[in-house]
């Protein structure tokens, strides 16, 4: 019965990591007043809450055909010391919009590869950040890690600087894949990196693994959760390779289309991969994600208090999350803004005092309700609208939307909720597109998102 709701709805979906999702930002009406205006607004709503800070470090030495991240590939790694210099001056442009100094609650270092850069200099990114600034001494601090660069220094002196939690890229374990994605890493690297985390007093480690990748087969998904399983990381990401080659370029065309597993291939692959992850004591989180019952996303889920934005899941709640860095993307909550994509143009605006933004959107009334539901149903798989204010006129439009939804067994619609089931939690993001109304309304023509499974 899954498998055939799997071919049902496994469709084109966004994975909503925001609402409006990036392709119905209205660019045209953004601009860059109104976006530092939302957020001195929601400074002084949410300041008590904090702040969070995503930190983009596009550096890679190789380039991975799998990647859809904006990164720079080079092996210079003089560009180091400018670049962060660069962020740090970002960071002094946001902190003077507010009146005094804005609390951080969470940091994660994202790219690229932040295991890029030296030891030494993410220090110096780290104290720059907070030379002059409020830290909390509870700050959840976090980067992405790769297996093949990360040294026992990197994690002794991110760990001395308060960070906790580290993610690796292992996407999977066997040979011909990896070299399909040009990414090779043996498990052995993996596992000794996996170690000194934990050595260097990291509580939570977090493995990425990815289904549907070239060449990849049920047999390679078994063999990879097995060696995980040796290692029991805390969490774990468990994801559909998100073939969109017509939006990444060349990046993803290191290999042919026919490579990928077909339809059938990919859904089994999914399906077995979640059973031997929930036999080995994961809890299912929100979507795409697991964690052992003691680690701290595990334990907010139970009591509802799970957060979703652009850095993914996170037990931080924050009205604001600053993106300082090439690319990165801010959210205000009441607006979003984006910077430039080019290392050389995102300087050139920095070092002349401008903030890098390019584009963004600005949330009407409409979006922020959509917002709050679709937010609802990614992090507690439930919704509502016994507030009023989380009326909108499309909802009974949306509802009988939903309606076979229901009687596929995938969720339960109650007199003013909706409640997703536990057969129906790998069809959260087929969910939300019933309540995207900007989607609803503006089909698209042409490919925009990876299929939901």
């Amino acid at each position: 019965m899954q498998t055939n709701l799997i071919r049902k709805y496994n469709v084109a979906g966004p994975r909503y990591t925001s609402y409006p999702t990036v392709p119905y930002w209205e660019d045209s009406s953004f601009s860059l007043h109104a976006w530092k205006e939302r957020l001195r607004r929601s400074y002084v709503e949410s300041k008590h809450n904090g702040i969070s800070l995503y930190i983009h470090l596009p550096y890679c030495e190789s380039m991975c055909t799998f990647c859809g991240c904006n990164k720079r590939i080079t092996k210079n790694h003089l560009v180091e010391i400018p670049y962060i210099k660069t962020l740090l001056i970002e960071w002094d442009l946001y902190t003077a919009l507010f009146d005094e100094v804005p609390v951080v609650k969470e940091v994660h270092l994202g790219g690229g590869t932040p295991t890029f850069f030296s030891p030494e200099n993410l220090r110096l990114l780290l104290e720059g950040l907070f030379r002059d600034k409020s830290q909390r001494a509870e700050a959840k601090l976090s980067f992405e890690g790769h297996p093949n660069n990360t040294t026992s220094k990197h994690l002794k002196t991110l760990a001395d600087l308060g960070f906790k939690r580290v993610s690796f890229g292992v996407q999977d374990y066997n040979e011909k894949v990896q070299k399909a994605i040009h990414r090779v890493q043996p498990f052995e690297n993996v596992a000794n990196a996996t170690r000194l985390a934990r050595e260097n007093g990291f509580s939570s480690v977090g493995h990425d693994i990815i289904f549907g990748l070239p060449f990849q087969t049920t047999k390679d998904i078994e063999h990879t959760i097995a060696l995980t399983k040796k290692m029991m990381p805390e969490r774990i990401a468990f994801y559909s390779y998100a073939h969109v080659p017509w939006i990444k370029g060349n990046g993803q065309r290191g290999f042919k289309d026919e490579d990928l597993p077909k339809p059938e291939e990919k859904k089994a692959q999914f399906e077995l991969g979640k059973q031997l992850l929930l036999e080995a004591g994961y809890q299912e989180i929100g979507m795409d994600h697991f964690a052992l019952p003691k680690d701290e996303l595990a334990k907010n889920q139970h009591t509802k208090k799970i957060h979703r934005n652009f850095m993914g899941y996170t037990t931080e709640t924050t009205q604001i999350m600053i993106g300082l860095g090439v690319s990165a993307i801010g959210d205000s909550w009441y607006g979003f803004g984006q910077n430039v994509k080019n290392i050389e143009e995102y300087k050139n605006f920095v070092e002349r005092g401008s903030f890098p933004i390019y584009r963004g959107h600005i949330l009407n009334d409409e979006d922020l309700v959509i917002r709050r539901h679709i937010l609802n149903l990614m992090c507690k798989l439930e919704t509502s609208w016994q507030d009023e204010k989380l009326l909108f006129p499309e909802l009974p439009d949306v509802l009988i939307k939903l309606k076979e939804m229901e009687n596929d067994g995938i969720l339960k619609i109650g007199d003013k909720n909706i409640t997703i089931t536990e057969k129906g939690r790998a069809f959260v993001r087929n969910v939300c597109m019933a309540f995207d109304l900007r989607l609803q309304r503006n089909k698209p023509e042409t490919k925009l998102f990876s299929m939901t499974i």
